[in-house]
């Protein structure tokens, strides 16, 4: 089946995606693509302003589509009454292509059925073709004109992504097409993501995502130590109560992927899951995004117009996540997280230092086998939730950033060979500005078994060092700042910088033994 896709940037269109014609245009293309629909032909007018101020003299361009290159082509941007003139040509050659049934339905947004579109309406409507669009004064007027219009709704409330998803389930339900709608797509022309709402349930992802809440809490309680500023405690409290809406956002945006709808009601559910902490409010978003797909699904396929699936979808889906997360899961949620930082407590309790070596010696293995961000982040995050920085999150900092700063320098200073220096450097200036890319001293540990264990044994006497100064701290923040955001900065300093320059002196070491041999 073969569909044309006309309309315009419109009025409050403008300001709900027709703004970014590209991106628009994308969407629905992605979406045809999924269900085996052909794009024949595109004639649409994009403005630099709504349609509702937006005069002659506008400028504006026109998209049409490479049938060869099965792309979008912009044309060259002209005057509004210009585009026009070239539109009203484009809409004859769309009106033949539907006269010789070479076009099966209409996707029409923002269309000037009595302008820019009337052949082509006018055309469709006599071929009784499906039709399907926003705009409620214009799918009004396309209906008065007896054409065959399955699906019509207003704008407000909708995005690129749902109008597209709907367009294309309502053309699909008519033709009797197989559709699974793809989500995770950004950009004109591009491939999208048809993974089940399931597969895209990664607490990984949820975690890494909601790091830089976590960093911004930890820079108030920093703020809040200093004399002048002790009102930033208070700002502090305020952050520690959002971090479960942030995570629930975060969560209900990547499991559901539908914009703006599933941010709406990841925000409902994360304010109502709040009592149950970070843990709570991932459960809550999660589940918001998993009611969000559904509700929107079934509502597009009862063919509600799109204002209300998106109130539907975003609305109730936050509000019946949020409900079950405050009566039912929110306790457990709370528990679960309380047992995680009572067993941490309790090992620190029993031996500090013996606890810093472990976690020292234990977290190369972890990063390279790659459960550092499955097991280890999240334990971080949870402990910063009520202290705004973490007892591993130090050992983080210290073992890992602080040991790949000290390989780089060292190979910066004295490298193997010349070529070496080049590589290290990046890594170096990256690890000390911004506190993670550990990841670059990997090619000199895999390279000499002196260097690797070099490295495991300066991240476990720096973890001893966190363990026996107390230190809660956090990475992935400037190295010269992350001592005054822990609760013991010359502690810190002293940690960081003797792991760093253990790691430093054993690769010197390693590096003039291989000269040497």
């Amino acid at each position: 089946m073969k569909v044309a896709i006309l309309g315009s940037s419109g009025g409050n269109l403008f300001n709900l995606g027709g703004r970014d014609p590209e991106k628009l245009l994308g969407e629905i293309l992605v979406q045809c693509q999924s269900a085996g629909i052909e794009v024949a032909a595109v004639q649409f007018i994009a403005a630099q302003e709504s349609m509702d101020v937006a005069k002659g003299k506008t400028l504006a361009s026109l998209y049409s589509w490479n049938i060869a290159e099965q792309t979008f082509v912009k044309g060259q941007q002209n005057n509004l009454s210009t585009i026009n003139d070239q539109a009203k040509s484009a809409d004859e050659a769309i009106a033949a292509l539907i006269s010789n049934k070479e076009v099966d339905g209409i996707i029409i947004m923002s269309g000037d059925p009595e302008g820019t579109n009337n052949a082509a309406i006018t055309a469709a409507a006599k071929f009784k073709l499906p039709i399907v669009g926003t705009g409620g004064t214009s799918m009004a007027m396309i209906s008065t004109k007896g054409a065959n219009v399955i699906a019509t709704s207003g704008t407000t409330g909708t995005t690129n992504r749902t109008r597209a998803v709907s367009f294309v389930t309502s053309l699909s339900k008519q033709w009797n097409i197989k559709y699974m709608p793809v989500l995770g797509h950004q950009g004109n022309n591009g491939q999208g993501s048809s993974i089940s709402v399931w597969k895209r349930i990664n607490f990984k992802g949820i975690m890494q995502a909601s790091l830089p809440g976590f960093i911004a809490m930890a820079i108030v309680l920093a703020l809040s130590k200093i004399p002048a500023l002790a009102v930033m405690s208070d700002v502090f409290n305020v952050i520690i109560g959002a971090l479960p809406i942030l995570i629930a956002v975060i969560a209900a945006k990547q499991v559901s992927e539908l914009d703006e709808v599933s941010i709406v009601a990841g925000v409902i559910a994360g304010i109502l899951s709040t009592e149950g902490g970070i843990i709570g409010g991932m459960i809550g978003g999660i589940l918001a995004g998993i009611f969000v797909q559904w509700l929107f699904t079934k509502c597009v396929q009862w063919r509600f117009p799109m204002t209300t699936v998106n109130i539907v979808a975003g609305g109730v889906s936050g509000l019946v996540a949020g409900l079950l997360m405050y009566f039912l899961v929110s306790p457990i949620a709370l528990q679960l997280g309380e047992w995680v930082k009572i067993l941490i407590n309790a090992a620190i309790d029993f031996n500090p230092i013996l606890a810093g070596i472990l976690a020292g010696l234990l977290i190369w293995p972890a990063i390279l086998a790659g459960v550092y961000h499955a097991a280890i982040l999240p334990i971080v995050l949870l402990e910063m939730e009520t202290t705004g920085n973490s007892f591993l999150g130090a050992v983080d900092m210290v073992g890992l950033v602080m040991v790949s700063a000290g390989i780089t320098l060292a190979n910066i200073i004295s490298p193997r060979d010349k070529g070496e220096a080049a590589v290290a450097t990046p890594g170096f200036l990256i690890n000390m500005g911004f506190g993670t890319f550990v990841e670059a001293a990997y090619p000199f540990m895999f390279s000499n078994k002196i260097v690797f264990a070099g490295a495991i044994i300066a991240s476990g006497i720096g973890g001893g060092l966190v363990g026996l100064f107390a230190i809660r701290g956090t990475a992935y923040v400037p190295s010269f700042a992350a001592p005054f955001l822990s609760d013991n900065p010359l502690g810190f300093a002293i940690a960081m910088i003797v792991s760093l320059l253990i790691a430093f002196s054993v690769t010197i070491v390693a590096n003039r033994t291989t000269r040497a041999k």
